[in-house]
């Protein structure tokens, strides 16, 4: 099978489209023919040995997360899975591999895609849309008639955040390009600041939650933007902010692990067409390395990328 590698830690010039032997499926394990793999920052920060201390330092590794595709084969002690279920999910950050052909994963992980969901889709949702679950739903616990302000809220997380928040009946504001300000206020955001001109100043003690998808806010930022009681959520962290997330029940951390509560409130969701990712371009494997060089050197994703394989 065909899947992109890497040898070593570092940029895009260390991915390669290589030949490697489909992997059998172990005890508890199901094996995924891919149908379409989506791209995350998290990709390339994997890769350049951004988090090393949890993907570890075993070579050749594959690159990848978020995936959807059919079960083709199952491992023992396989219950809940049959061969030919359609599944999506989240591969961990230590195995990744996702860009690829054929992969092996956890069947506790791999969870039933809805049928009405095309596999482009679904491949897009899980880190994302995780990732907001975990900071409005289970962080800040947002509820009807709360406030919420999303950094970044047309990246795939605050994107997706934003659905989130208005299925709870929040308010959300949120800060994006000025050229996209359309786009934000008919995805639901009511207020939207453009993110270069943004004057905090104007919004001291407003929101019940602020979830700073885009890292830009200091702890101080974050803290002057809160009523009484409220919260902070961060994915992207320094040293300081993860501290804070330790010691202070004002600032948490968002998580990314699809646990089956999470994927169940997202698959519902996405099912009523209340979730429902953008995505940008949809390119094959062959094209895949191009397209996600170019990504992650210019920084400017409308919309996801999606790698697609053929049935």
């Amino acid at each position: 099978m065909q899947s992109i590698q890497y040898h070593r830690y570092g940029g895009p010039e260390e991915m390669s489209l290589e030949e490697v032997e489909i992997p059998k499926p172990g005890r508890g394990q199901v094996r995924v023919q891919v149908r379409a793999a989506a791209t995350n920052p998290a990709d390339w920060r994997v890769r350049a040995g951004n988090l090393r201390l949890v993907s570890g330092s075993r070579f050749p590794r594959g690159l990848g997360h978020d995936f959807a595709g059919v079960v083709d084969a199952i491992g023992p002690e396989v219950t809940r899975l049959r061969v030919g279920d359609e599944v999506f999910g989240i591969k961990g950050i230590r195995e990744a591999g996702a860009f690829a052909e054929y992969l092996v994963i956890a069947e506790k992980s791999a969870f039933c895609k809805p049928p009405s969901l095309s596999f482009d889709l679904a491949a897009a949702l899980p880190m994302a849309s995780v990732t907001a679950w975990s900071a409005v739903v289970d962080r800040a616990k947002l509820r009807a008639g709360q406030s919420v302000f999303i950094t970044g809220c047309l990246g795939a997380v605050g994107r997706a955040a934003v659905q989130i928040a208005r299925m709870r009946g929040a308010e959300v504001a949120g800060n994006c390009s000025a050229s996209m300000r359309e786009e934000a206020l008919a995805l639901g955001v009511r207020e939207v600041a453009d993110y270069r001109a943004f004057d905090i100043a104007t919004y001291q003690h407003r929101f019940d939650l602020v979830f700073d998808t885009a890292g830009v806010l200091s702890l101080s930022q974050c803290s002057s933007m809160l009523k009484r009681g409220g919260a902070a959520v961060h994915v992207v962290f320094s040293p300081g902010k993860l501290i804070a997330c330790l010691f202070s029940p004002r600032h948490k951390l968002a998580s990314g692990n699809p646990t089956p509560q999470r994927m169940a409130g997202i698959t519902e969701a996405a099912e009523q067409g209340k979730l429902v990712p953008k995505i940008g371009r949809t390119v094959p494997l062959s094209e895949a390395i191009p397209a996600l060089t170019e990504l992650e050197t210019t920084g400017t994703p409308k919309g996801k990328l999606v790698i697609v394989f053929a049935p």
